[in-house]
């Protein structure tokens, strides 16, 4: 297998996505001489997430950068890890006393978790939160029609027993028979037990880290309780955008982004885009490489992005992809003396 990937790759020139950073640092330190305060951001592609190893791209900047008064945060994501947003918040506060949010664009689930630790979130007119409740995907799950393990969320477990209570007091509407404690016995057939008591153990977690965030900056315990149980419960999708106007309503402190600002964060988002445009190399039918950046941070004179750098090979007998050959990686851009210096970020 191996000597038929190195034979397809004979004279194929591999796609390389641009690194941007001159002129991404030219809107950095614009950003950043707009707000008086040292200015971060924090992007991903669709694939990127946040991840345990965002911290260690963070504490690297941070380690550069020092104790600072106030620290202002972009942030442009669609989600990942919520014990690794409770990690981030943490680190940022050990090094800001004061953090902003700035939102340009959207800022889901587990972003919406770091969100939830800055003092204020600074909205644009595109930007959106997301509610946070966790769905999983268990080694028991139950399984698609193309044998796929499929997520499951409390959210949904809950709304499937509520229809079926109701079902069955429609059915005995005097009370004579009650179905209560049978509605998880009815599902049983379809969702494992270990599942359901994942899923709510998930749930559980969940409000606690969005509790444990928002105390970074809420000395009121009951109002930061009372946001966690909102984000995590009050909605009937994962995806659904929670504009300025709601988010003001159920309790946090957001700000309008000046016109202006937003449009300069808009252009920072543009050359991210463009470091992050898909990056194949098709070697023949079952070999291709992929060497797309999927996650920027970024101050001043520094960048750190990932990029995912490996051969992909399509094993016909078992019907799948399996990676090799891979070396994707954190990277460091640097401005150091006038002189641009690359190199990799070590992270395990």
């Amino acid at each position: 297998m191996t000597g038929e990937l190195s034979e397809s790759k004979k004279g194929v020139k591999i796609n390389t996505p641009p690194v941007l950073f001159s002129e991404t640092q030219v809107l950095v330190n614009k950003i950043e001489k707009n707000l008086g305060c040292v200015f971060l951001s924090y992007w991903n592609t669709p694939s990127g997430s946040v991840s345990s190893n965002v911290v260690y791209g963070f504490y690297d900047l941070l380690q550069k950068i020092g104790p600072q008064e106030h620290i202002a945060l972009m942030i442009k994501s669609s989600g990942g890890s919520g014990t690794a947003s409770l990690r981030i918040i943490n680190l940022l506060r050990q090094y800001a006393k004061k953090i902003t949010v700035y939102l340009p664009l959207e800022c889901a689930s587990a972003a919406t978790m770091m969100a939830l630790g800055a003092d204020e979130i600074v909205m644009g007119p595109l930007s959106y939160l997301t509610p946070v409740d966790t769905s999983i995907t268990h080694d028991l799950s139950p399984v698609d029609v193309d044998n796929d393990l499929v997520s499951v969320s409390q959210d949904e477990l809950n709304r499937i027993l509520k229809m079926l209570q109701d079902a069955e007091s429609t059915r005995h509407p005097s009370g004579s028979k009650s179905f209560g404690d049978n509605a998880y016995a009815s599902l049983l057939p379809y969702v494992h037990p270990l599942v359901i008591g994942a899923v709510g153990r998930a749930s559980s977690l969940s409000e606690k880290i969005c509790t444990e965030i928002l105390e970074h900056h809420l000395e009121d315990h009951d109002k930061a309780k009372k946001i966690s149980v909102h984000l995590n419960t009050a909605y009937p999708s994962h995806n659904y955008p929670i504009l300025p106007k709601e988010a003001k309503r159920i309790g946090l402190n957001v700000k309008d982004l000046d016109g202006e600002l937003n449009d300069i964060m808009l252009d920072l988002h543009e050359l991210y885009s463009e470091m992050g445009q898909r990056a194949l190399t098709d070697y023949d039918e079952v070999n291709y490489h992929n060497n797309e950046i999927i996650s920027i941070i970024e101050s001043k004179d520094t960048q750190v992005y990932y990029q995912i750098d490996k051969d992909w090979h399509y094993r016909l007998e078992e019907r799948r992809w399996v990676s090799m050959h891979d070396n994707s990686s954190w990277r460091k851009v640097e401005n150091k003396a006038g002189e641009t210096l690359q190199s990799i970020l070590h992270i395990r």
